[in-house]
């Protein structure tokens, strides 16, 4: 292909959405909200120099749902999903794709953690508040962060498949990933998600349109942007949506149930009667479902925090119950807060994840916690080391290697070169001779003899 020419899947799509937008009144709903808060974005998919988020394409399907009735919006559903995804296909297989995706995954994971602190903010904030007037103004803040963190959260899973995707079709060797590479269990790293069908869901997407009284984050914001509030005419009524992950991404949910509404009941769990550990996942469980129930979504994510400190051999059963219970979105929110941990507790959850079948759930694990800063993983692979932790230290770096660029890895050199260097090199050469010999070319840039 000639540089700067774009790929045919990509051009074919931006046609489709240029189409789509046609049929649309685009100063109202959520393509009237986008084109308000990221006009460049937009004319950038337009342009098919950039292809939108799955998020982005639902809600205009939404708008065309409000517009023009169900069945044409459903009708629409497949093309629209058998054109994205060719089109984002062929888009991270030009050169630099897995670059691209990975800044871009960054900048999702800072994303998310903006929205869940301004909303814990704004909780507080609404706690407080006693005049009518506030109240008001901070649920309507509320309801765009809650779906700013729901975009941010279905971006990043996006995203990761996207990566996984390129892994499998450029990395050929590596089909062998999802077995175990250890007698103890710790076979942590899957070769990826198959590629799901373009069904559409046999229930309708369309029979609880969104509005756009919640803001939709950007198209393709900056780790850097402020956190924009939109003006009250700008979105007259706050409801938070609740988005849950669909075959592409963001599938929005229904309002908060009232508090009146009969709460669904977790099944039981497994374990024998009386069981502490047992007992206290059923509690967490209900009482999210009771809070989420409320709108209480402050209290829901102070749940989770505090569910992400259990002894790593619960959570997996945790993770079943949360999504039996239909909050899938908890889960992923508490896979987030978990990649926070300290290493040695990240690896023992990332084992009993893959030892409980949850492989997907191990590897998003480990990709969202080696998103940290290359000196704070050597800081970390070292200290696991010496505490005499050989074989975490170096499945948490086996997992930067796979995800980070050489020269993000190389960067880890600089923390203790005598010591860091050969074990770099060694766990290098163990995914591929590829990845070694690009990471030998990153140290020699980087100053270093490898």
């Amino acid at each position: 292909m000639a540089v700067g020419q774009l790929p045919d899947q990509v051009r074919e799509f931006a046609r489709y959405l240029r189409d789509l937008l046609g049929r649309l009144d685009q100063a109202a709903g959520w393509c009237g909200v986008f084109w308000q808060r990221d006009p460049d974005g937009m004319r950038a998919c337009l342009d098919g120099a950039e292809v939108p988020p799955w998020d982005v394409v639902q809600a205009l399907l939404h708008d065309l749902a409000a517009d023009r009735g169900i069945p044409e919006a459903e009708r629409e559903t497949d093309t629209a999903r058998a054109l994205h995804r060719a089109s984002i296909a062929a888009y991270d297989a030009r050169p630099g794709g897995h670059e691209l995706l990975g800044d871009r995954l960054d900048m999702m994971l800072t994303e998310q953690r903006i929205a869940l602190e301004r909303q814990a903010d704004l909780t507080r904030q609404l706690s407080a508040a006693v005049d009518a007037d506030d109240v008001d103004r901070i649920n309507l803040d509320l309801a765009w962060v809650r779906d700013d963190h729901d975009r941010a959260t279905a971006r990043c899973a996006e995203i990761q498949e996207r990566m996984d995707r390129l892994v499998e079709a450029e990395r050929p060797s590596w089909v062998d990933l999802g077995t175990a590479v250890s007698g103890d269990g710790f076979g942590v790293f899957p070769g990826g998600p198959a590629v799901p069908d373009a069904s559409p869901s046999s229930s309708s997407p369309f029979l609880s349109s969104p509005s756009p009284s919640s803001s939709p984050s950007s198209l393709f914001p900056s780790p850097d942007d402020e956190l924009r509030v939109p003006r009250q005419d700008a979105a007259p009524a706050a409801e938070a949506l609740h988005g849950g992950f669909g075959e592409g991404g963001y599938e929005p949910g229904p309002a908060p149930t009232p508090a009146s509404a009969p709460e669904p009941a977790p099944q039981e769990l497994q374990g024998p009667a009386g069981d502490p550990a047992t007992r206290a996942t059923s509690d967490a469980v209900r009482e999210l479902i009771q809070l989420r129930g409320e709108g209480r979504s402050g209290e829901a994510h102070g749940v989770l925090v505090e569910a992400a400190g259990w002894p790593a051999d619960r959570l997996p059963g945790f993770a079943a119950e949360l999504h039996r219970a239909g909050l899938g979105a908890d889960w992923a929110t508490l896979l987030w807060e978990a990649a926070s941990l300290p290493p040695d507790r990240l690896v023992a959850l990332a084992d009993a994840l893959a030892g409980s079948g949850r492989a997907d759930d191990c590897r998003k694990l480990l990709r969202q916690g080696v998103a940290r800063p290359a000196p704070e993983i050597a800081e970390a692979i070292i200290a696991l080391i010496d505490a005499g932790r050989e074989r975490e230290a170096r499945a948490l770096l086996d997992s930067y290697l796979r995800v980070r660029t050489p020269e993000d890895v190389a960067r880890c050199a600089h923390t203790d070169p005598r010591r860091l260097i050969p074990l770099l090199l060694e766990t290098a050469r163990g995914v591929s001779e590829e990845h070694h010999w690009d990471l030998v070319h990153a140290l020699r840039v980087a100053g270093f003899s490898a």
